[in-house]
């Protein structure tokens, strides 16, 4: 795989390349309604009209070029996690504010720390700093993040009496998240994807069933059985709200977005199909009715069972962990959708040069139409920031034309 370095120019044309000033400005920050940490303004209402504007570009950046299978000079490369507790940045940060909720709730907050892997390393896909739990207080779910048990659900959902507790989304109280994706949108410009990002609903479901982490989702797969009624009623909410949710993200400047089925790897897959497809099938649906032009990822941990499933739910793109190997992975998907992945995130532990054979590895396997790099998972604590920012360069440096006149020649010669 020939290597050759090269700049990649891409944008977009939407309204949202036209925000104004730098987000660190306060004349930006009157614009958008903002008075220090406090969000004033209500947020905008969903428009059909808008929501296609913001989906489509004459300019789009090279991931979202790659997401819709279309030619490439070279991978993008994002991480997932790629803002987090491996920066020392972040982790100097987080000292001054050490509620994460409250970092992933403050607008300038989220955007400083979306924009500090970008400032270190200049990725191709910028992703909001957030949680997949963040929009439950928005439909009537409350919840805590705690420093030893993580998330916490204050009332977890387990009856008919618990489902009253749910409501439609209120935009309003995610109008950070708004705000933050449309600062993000002008701060990286032409020059890299905005992702947003969503639970699905089996995964968020764990949560609200169990009351937080689990590591058995004993309770949760015992409702399958005991009270589907229940669980079926819980999982058609969420696939609603989830998918106004994404469309807001859109909406509000996202080029993509990812959905994390993170747990439903845990389930069988026969299972998998009853409790977690049918609601992903139903958002994918509805997003492409309404965004038809915004590439939708879907990744779950521990995949391998189910690449041909995912593949069914009419995604744009199938994110492999790194138990999969690359290369059979894209024999089993097809050249008919974009992958992900799937560099082991342990790997950028290991010497530099087995980092970057491995990276060549995965591209090459992956192929030079519709691969975005990435891992097979989040960037770990401890992570050396001198792998990832090689890891960067790494992609930068591949020229698929090159690679692809190299070939043309030699097939001249052996003619």
């Amino acid at each position: 795989m020939g290597f050759s370095p090269l700049t990649t120019t891409s944008g977009c044309s939407s309204s949202y390349c036209n925000l104004g000033l730098s987000w660190k400005s306060s004349s930006l920050f009157v614009q958008l309604g903002f008075h220090s940490n406090e969000v004033s303004a209500k947020p905008t209402k969903l428009n059909a009209t808008k929501v296609l504007r913001a989906c489509s570009s004459s300019l789009d950046p090279l991931l979202v070029k790659a997401a819709r299978r279309e030619r490439v000079s070279r991978p993008p490369a994002w991480m997932m996690r790629q803002a987090g507790r491996y920066m020392a940045v972040y982790r100097k940060l987080a000292e001054k504010h050490p509620s994460f909720r409250e970092r992933s709730e403050t607008t300038d907050l989220i955007v400083e720390i979306s924009l500090q892997p970008w400032e270190a390393f200049r990725p191709d896909g910028v992703i909001i700093f957030s949680d997949i739990l963040t929009p439950l207080p928005a439909f009537g779910v409350q919840f805590d993040i705690e420093d030893v048990r993580g998330p916490v659900i204050q009332s977890p959902i387990r009856s008919e009496e618990g489902l009253k507790s749910l409501h439609s989304l209120d935009l309003e109280k995610l109008q950070f998240v708004g705000d933050s994706l449309r600062i993000l949108r002008k701060e990286v410009g032409e020059q890299a994807a905005v992702l947003g990002f969503v639970g699905a609903p089996w995964t968020i479901a764990t949560y609200i069933v169990e009351g937080g982490t689990t590591r058995t989702y004993t309770t949760i797969k015992d409702m399958c059985h005991t009270a589907p009624h229940v669980l079926r009623a819980l999982l058609s909410h969420l696939s609603k709200a989830i998918a106004e949710y994404i469309v807001y993200q859109v909406e509000s400047g996202a080029h993509c977005i990812q959905i994390f089925d993170s747990w439903g790897g845990q389930l069988p897959p026969h299972m998998w199909d009853l409790w977690s497809k049918p609601y992903i099938d139903e958002i994918v649906s509805l997003i492409k009715r309404k965004c038809p032009q915004t590439p939708l990822v879907l990744y779950i941990n521990g995949n391998g069972g189910l690449l041909e499933r995912m593949k069914t739910t009419g995604v744009d793109v199938i994110g492999l962990d790194w138990t999969v190997d690359m290369a059979d992975g894209r024999k089993r998907l097809g050249t008919d959708i974009g992958i992900q992945g799937n560099v082991d995130p342990a790997t950028l532990f290991c010497p530099l040069p087995a980092l970057t054979h491995e990276i060549e590895r995965v591209v090459e396997s992956a192929g030079t139409t519709g691969h975005i790099l990435n891992l097979g998972h989040g960037v770990l604590v401890g992570t050396p920031e001198e792998a990832v920012a090689h890891f960067f360069d790494v992609a930068k440096s591949f020229n698929f034309d090159k690679v692809e006149n190299q070939a043309s020649e030699a097939d001249k010669v052996v003619a």
